[in-house]
């Protein structure tokens, strides 16, 4: 009888660990109008997932200027997220970029009004 009422007590114990739900990944979209090119592209996809735990994906649509990322919710969160590009130096929703590292981006990663004056066009 003993060994029955051990045996029940393992079986449903060993459920109850196998019932507990691991969660999904999110998938989301943050606007990154600035990153044009693909030095900015590199730039986010390899900075941003040294310094976010539960990042998954990240990819950076240079002609669309929307980042894509995939996280964990139970490890990081969307402004965390957002956070850590505008570090790099970029706009994020509605994050601002962190002006130190916005002022070392490449001119054609600025905005446009901070990109200085146009050259002009050789005929």
């Amino acid at each position: 009888m003993r060994s029955l009422i051990l045996i029940v007590s393992v079986l449903l114990l060993s459920v109850k660990g196998w019932s507990q739900v691991t969660p999904r990944p999110i998938k989301a979209n943050i606007k990154t109008p600035q990153a044009k090119c693909a030095d900015c592209k590199t730039k986010i996809e390899t900075i941003v997932p040294k310094s976010v735990d539960g990042l998954v994906k990240i990819y950076v649509n240079i002609s669309q200027g929307v980042t894509t990322v995939q996280y964990y919710p139970d490890r990081t969160n969307i402004e965390e997220l957002k956070t850590a590009i505008s570090n790099v130096g970029f706009d994020a929703d509605d994050v601002l970029a962190n002006p130190d590292m916005y002022k070392k981006l490449p001119a054609c990663c600025k905005k446009p009004e901070d990109q200085g004056p146009v050259p002009p066009k050789k005929n």
